[in-house]
This record gives structure tokens, sequence and C-alpha cells, in this order.
């Protein structure tokens, strides 16, 4: 199953997407395992082992916390989907549970890829007399979707005072289309890495 639009898919069209989309698609032990630290994850035997293939990305974007704060809204109003090939409705809002549509064109057709929210993580502490905070969210893939696996964008503010933007994401073919054409999937996703942090670095 692989939803597919000749033009830039309607809300309805996204809707009934997500209606006909069903649950996660990949295995459950690996729910919201992008909690963990990249080294964690780019060391996991076990994934590697199922086939999962990680992919990472981390962006300074700026200083201070005024672009923390314009970083967390980028993320918030989904800012970093905000290109001409791919995008999520910017009224989604951002909460566990939440079900929601990629819409990515493909040479010709565009492509409806269903994700549900996972999780959303915000933290605020005190460390070496400054404010080091950090927002961000993961998605899993849900039936219908070409791939299988989670993805987590955050913005932090670290003890430097420096901004980042970070993609983390691990996953493998849920399609054969996706199958037969990984090596260009991977590439995409290294592509889609660097111009999301490009559309972040604009916000801020």
């Amino acid at each position: 199953m692989v939803f597919l639009c000749w033009a830039r898919p309607s809300p309805e069209q996204q809707k009934s997407c997500i209606n006909k989309s069903g649950t996660f698609n990949y295995d459950t032990k690996y729910k919201g395992a992008t909690a963990k630290p990249v080294s964690c994850i780019k060391d996991d035997r076990e994934l590697s082992k199922d086939g999962y293939l990680v992919n990472h990305a981390r962006v300074l974007v700026g200083s201070g916390l005024e672009t923390y704060e314009k970083g967390k809204a980028a993320l918030q109003n989904w800012r970093h989907f905000g290109l001409n090939w791919v995008f999520v409705d910017p009224k989604t809002p951002i909460q566990s549970g939440v079900k929601f549509c990629v819409c990515l064109k493909e040479f010709l057709p565009w492509v409806m890829m269903p994700l549900q929210v996972v999780y959303v993580k915000e933290n605020t502490r005190a460390k070496t007399k400054k404010a080091v905070a950090s927002f961000g969210f993961v998605s899993g893939t849900l039936q219908g979707h070409l791939l299988a696996g989670e993805e987590r964008f955050s913005i932090e503010l670290d003890e430097n005072d420096q901004v980042w933007y970070e993609v983390l994401s691990f996953s493998k073919p849920a399609h054969f289309l996706s199958f037969i054409g990984y090596p260009y999937v991977q590439l995409r996703q290294k592509y889609f890495a660097h111009q999301s942090a490009n559309a972040v670095l604009k916000y801020v």
C-alpha cells in the first residue's frame, strides 16, 4: 500500500491517508529508541542486525536564548519541513499520539507517508550558571509508509550558549520500491537533513 497523489495533496487527501494507515510498521521493541544518546543508537548491534541504518546530522544554527526560542518555534510550526518538495501541514499539533502525513514530491507524483508522534520532550536545567535547554519530538512510521523506523528532530541550547539543530533517525525499507531504491533513499535523507537545517537557519 502506497499513498500517491498527482497534485499537491489536499488536507482531505492527507486525512484519508492517515485514516487508512493503521498502526506502527516497525517492531514495538524499538518504539522510542531515539530517546537514547546518538552514540548508543549508532552502536546498537541489535538495531543493525535487524536491518536498520542510522542517519544523523547536527548543525550549529546560532547562539543565545532568543535563537533557541526561535528554533523551538520553528519545530513547533514545522518550518523544518517548509521546503518546495516536502511538507507537513503546519497546523498539525506536536503532541504524543497525533498522526500526520509527510508529503514528498518524487519525480511526477507526490507520495504521502503517514507517521505518528511517539513522544515530545522538553528540558530546562541550570548548569554552570547558564540556562541549558532542549526541545524535540519523535515520529514513528505507520503502515503505508515506504520506510520503517523513527526520526527525531530537536533544538538544543548548550552550556556554551550555542544552539544546535539535530536530526536523528533509524530506518529500513518497508516497501519494495524503497528496497530497490534504498541507496537513493539514503541520499535523499541526507539531502533533507541539510535542507531542513537551512530552513531552520532562515527562520532563526
